[in-house]
């Protein structure tokens, strides 16, 4: 790995050498940024926050956070390594455009990537498929039973991130019951795991991990302390391998009632836990306590 990307970089974190550091890596979708129907608006509409959009696609706005999150994340990333960490290819993460100052890491491919300055690092990717070649069934025998499992009432896409792992978009109403518990029975006799998302059905290989990816980032940083948020199945490794983790009110993990001793449970829900989660890292990261 170059000296580059093994190098604590003070000027990210707006430390000295000799002061502590905090790694926070925190989930993106439904976490930090939401889909217009994601935010949760429940009060009237004169009581709604502003909202910053902070991704387009298509010529659209797509994902937002609200001007309070926003202020609360440019001041995190100006005292933290803060590494956006998603399921997100490299693609769909540079849609992204978050406030404050760039990330110098990020993790995409829920793992499969560690960006360095934009750049995704090679030899990382060499480890990750290494890992995933000695360990698993190859995503073509597993797209393959995808494809012969899956029913065109339901099945609207079959896609491939990354040539790393495969995820199908579903139509929830018409999904027969069952079926994700009898894929995932299926997948993790062959190495992998899936995780159902909103619209998305995740079939990813079980080394592909965010918190491997973390740890990785943690070591080059030379982090003291690491703080982790996210909402999925998928992210439970992460939050699992943080010294302090946080999980919103919604979401897969609140749906299967998951939680771990180093993880708080908020109440908050929408665009409200987004805020709240970006002030538990703050007052989580402050020297001061």
């Amino acid at each position: 790995m170059s000296e580059t990307a093994n190098t604590p970089d003070d000027a990210t974190t707006g430390t000295s050498g000799d002061d502590p550091v905090t790694l926070v890596a925190s989930d993106l979708d439904r976490t930090l940024i939401y889909s217009a129907a994601s935010l949760q608006l429940t009060m009237p509409d004169e009581q709604a926050p502003r909202l910053l959009c902070v991704e387009v696609y298509g010529g659209a706005p797509l994902c937002y956070m609200t001007e309070t999150a926003a202020a609360l994340l440019d001041q995190l990333a100006r005292t933290t390594v803060f590494v956006p960490t998603t399921t997100r290819t490299r693609e769909q993460y540079g849609r992204i455009h978050l406030p404050g100052p760039a990330p110098r890491y990020a993790i995409c491919a829920n793992g499969g990537h560690i960006l360095v300055d934009g750049v995704s690092d090679p030899d990382w990717q060499a480890h990750v498929a290494r890992r995933i070649a000695g360990e698993c069934a190859s995503l073509g025998e597993v797209r393959a039973h995808l494809q012969a499992a899956g029913d065109p009432s339901w099945l609207l896409k079959e896609r491939v991130a990354e040539d790393l792992f495969a995820y199908l978009v579903v139509d929830r109403g018409a999904l027969p019951e069952g079926w994700v518990k009898e894929l995932s029975a299926w997948a993790d006799t062959k190495g992998w795991t899936v995780s159902l998302q909103g619209r998305k059905i995740y079939a990813v290989p079980k080394p592909l991990t965010k918190s491997a990816a973390m740890h990785e980032v943690a070591r080059r940083s030379g982090a003291t302390l690491t703080l982790a948020a996210g909402d999925s199945l998928l992210d439970a490794d992460l939050l699992l391998a943080a010294d302090r983790a946080w999980r919103p009110g919604h979401g897969e993990l609140a749906d299967c009632g998951w939680g771990a001793p180093n993880t708080e449970v908020l109440r908050e829900r929408g665009g409200a836990a987004g805020e709240e989660i970006l002030r538990r890292f703050l007052r989580a990261a402050d020297p001061r306590g």
